[in-house]
């Protein structure tokens, strides 16, 4: 039973004084509109459906949250980049995800969703650089990574690396494909030990 078995949703949260008071811990997951973040939660928690995959992104506006049991708590963001939503929505979530993503006690590590073809973009890069002050953990799924050869995926992965080694040394960095299931344990271990810290 793999620690995002149990996963359930648990609730919804569009303002920070909503946010639930549990005493647990919560996992949270970001990137940028269409790099795969919702496929990815999907494979780790083998569920077709519990986080809304669309063809448009930008569809997740909210903190959406999924029990995992145990008082743990994985927190789907709102996409970074490209939504085509109305500008006051945008600054709406926009403000919503810094003031979660830089006060949040009980936040203790972020896993950044990067496609895997473009990784290390400038709002990914704006991402890390925000978050880093927290001194929390980092842990990024280089996503889509069946759509590389064996080869530019390893060059991929030895690039980024390098890059977050030079950069950003609390990232830490691994392939990760939901269409071939790739990368699921590495990405749980990761997860599971920052959890029962």
């Amino acid at each position: 039973m793999g620690l995002f078995s149990q996963a359930a949703f648990y609730t919804t949260v569009n303002h920070i004084r909503d946010l639930p008071l549990h005493g647990g811990k919560e996992v949270a997951f970001v990137g940028r509109s269409n790099a795969g973040k919702s496929s990815a939660i999907n494979t780790l928690a083998n569920h077709v459906r519990l986080a809304y995959t669309s063809k448009t992104p930008g569809r997740t506006q909210h903190l959406n949250y999924f029990s995992l049991g145990n008082n743990n708590f994985l927190v789907d963001l709102p996409g970074y980049g490209y939504a085509k939503v109305p500008p006051e929505s945008k600054r709406h979530w926009e403000a919503l995800l810094s003031e979660y993503l830089q006060t949040r006690d009980e936040l203790c590590g972020l896993v950044v969703i990067m496609d895997s073809r473009h990784p290390l973009t400038e709002l990914d890069e704006n991402m890390l650089d925000w978050f880093a002050p927290t001194g929390k953990p980092v842990h990024i799924l280089l996503t889509k990574a069946d759509k590389l050869s064996r080869q530019q995926a390893t060059l991929t992965l030895s690039r980024v690396k390098s890059h977050l080694a030079e950069h950003f040394p609390h990232c830490t960095v691994q392939l990760f494909s939901s269409l071939k299931k790739l990368g699921l344990e590495e990405a749980e271990a990761v997860i599971a030990g920052w959890l029962t810290r």
